[in-house]
């Protein structure tokens, strides 16, 4: 329904007023055809308020807007910071255990929000945990 809703409303052209529609909707749009109405920032700032699972966690769309997401931050390693991650927003529950790692606890709360974890992911939390050095103990 999503998708069918953005070939509506992207008709004639992107609306200028796209950040007043469903975050959701965004999740089908790419940040290149969203610059005309904004930043990359600002759409993944929007996306990050989106709900993500209306994308089953393996599909090409939400992969694509992760790694889209770590470009337009331009995050050059695995090191996540709190701004970005709050820019993430649920993007954040589609990191690997590489990112989770190096970025310490800063990740802990905003993976709180996530619904499920690859078994990657769970491990990666548990060494974050276990190193002792975040305020979850």
């Amino acid at each position: 329904q999503l998708s069918c809703l953005l070939k509506m409303v992207t008709l004639h052209g992107i609306p200028k007023d796209l950040d007043n529609y469903p975050k959701d909707l965004l999740l089908f749009l790419s940040p290149s055809d969203y610059a005309a109405t904004g930043n990359c920032s600002q759409f993944f700032i929007n996306v990050g308020k989106a709900n993500v699972d209306v994308l089953p966690r393996e599909a090409p769309q939400r992969q694509q807007l992760l790694l889209e997401a770590l470009e337009c931050l331009r995050i050059p390693g695995t090191q996540i910071n709190e701004e970005n991650a709050e820019i993430l927003g649920r993007l954040v529950c589609d990191l690997g255990g590489d990112y989770i790692r190096s970025s310490g606890g800063r990740l802990l709360k905003d993976l709180s929000q996530c619904g499920s974890f690859l078994p990657e992911q769970e491990e990666a939390i548990r060494d974050v945990l276990s190193s002792g050095n975040t305020t979850f103990g």
